[in-house]
Parts: structure tokens; C-alpha cells; sequence
């Protein structure tokens, strides 16, 4: 079975180390599993979608993103192709780590794979030029309940493992809001 553990602060987003076997032809790996994922994690999800990005240069900048409810999206994060720096920032209002974020290498060499809960945003950075991510995601994207996070707001900190300063990056990501500016979109549960 595949190892489990909360991702930073978090008790509700995981980093997993899916079991690899390999041998002198390569390697096996399962990626999805929905019975041991609800038993490793607890976590009971259907999923409806499934994405791939690829980006050309090292330091691209993809994020801070998610979907506003009643569309927003749990997702199933890996990196099949290269390295990135993967981030999450808890977005939801009431929650003890409101604001705070935890990053992690995912590459294809190590196979980890992040689950991204609602009610946090998520972005990355490409540490390897040629980088794919592939994720799955629990609701369909809808483009009304597309939103973002500004991804170097110095209120949140992130500590990204590159010359920011040379980010590459989308209109839409370099113009995005502060958290400071979003509305209460979640609210925390606990």
C-alpha cells in the first residue's frame, strides 16, 4: 500500500509516495486506486476529470488557482514528466491555517502525489524545463467559477526554489488578487 502523510500543516491535504516495483525493464506504478485511497486517507472522492499541462521553460509559473462552490475541486496532483515545485495556500476563512502554505518537490523520479482538498488554492513552478502535471480533479472545470491567488503576495510567503524574478507566467496569474482582496468564498468546518 501506498505511504500517506499530512501535507505541512494541514490535516486534510496528503502527500503519498505510491509503491513503485521495478525491475531491469523499468518500473510499475499505481497511480489510482479509489478503495485504498479512502482507506489509506479516509478520503471518499469520485473523480470526473482528468488534466495534463506542459510547460516549455524552467520557472513557469502556473497558480495560485481554484474553483468558488458550488464547482470547486478537490484534486490529485503528480508530476509524470520533469520536476516542479508544487504549492497549496489554505484559503478558508475560520480555519486555524488560513493564509499559510506548504510546497513539495514532485517529480518523475519520485513519484509523489499531493491531494489538494477545496477550499485551497494551488499552483507550481517548473524546476525542470519540459515539465508535465497530471491531476484529477472532482468537479468539472467551469470557467464562471475559475479563480486565482496572487503567487508571490507577501502576505502569504511562499518560498519559491527559483529566480523569481524571471518567472514566466500568464496574464491572468501575474494580474490575480492578494489574498487579502478575496472575498469570503470558504468557509472552514471544523
Amino acid at each position: 500500500m501506498p505511504d500517506c502523510e499530512c501535507f505541512g500543516p494541514f490535516e486534510d491535504a496528503l502527500l503519498i509516495e505510491p509503491l513503485r516495483f521495478g525491475d531491469d525493464r523499468g518500473w510499475f506504478e499505481e497511480v489510482w486506486n479509489a478503495a485504498r485511497f479512502q482507506s489509506l486517507a479516509g478520503v471518499r472522492t469520485e473523480f470526473v476529470q482528468d488534466n495534463t499541462s506542459r510547460s516549455i521553460a524552467a520557472g513557469t509559473v502556473r497558480g495560485l488557482h481554484f474553483q468558488t462552490p458550488p464547482m470547486a475541486q478537490g484534486k490529485l496532483v503528480r508530476c509524470p514528466r520533469g520536476a516542479i515545485y508544487d504549492v497549496i495556500v489554505d484559503i478558508r476563512h475560520g480555519s486555524p491555517t488560513f493564509g499559510q502554505w506548504a510546497g513539495a518537490s514532485l517529480t518523475e523520479e519520485n513519484g509523489l502525489q499531493l491531494w489538494v482538498p477545496r477550499g485551497f488554492a494551488h499552483g507550481f513552478a517548473t524546476i525542470e524545463a519540459e515539465s508535465e502535471i497530471a491531476y484529477k480533479v472532482d468537479n468539472p472545470y467551469s470557467p464562471e467559477h475559475d479563480r486565482g491567488v496572487l503567487w508571490n503576495d507577501p502576505a502569504i510567503g511562499i518560498r519559491w526554489p527559483f529566480d523569481t524574478e524571471a518567472a514566466v507566467l500568464s496574464d491572468k496569474d501575474r494580474n490575480a488578487p492578494k489574498l487579502a482582496e478575496l472575498p469570503r468564498l470558504f468557509e472552514c468546518k471544523t
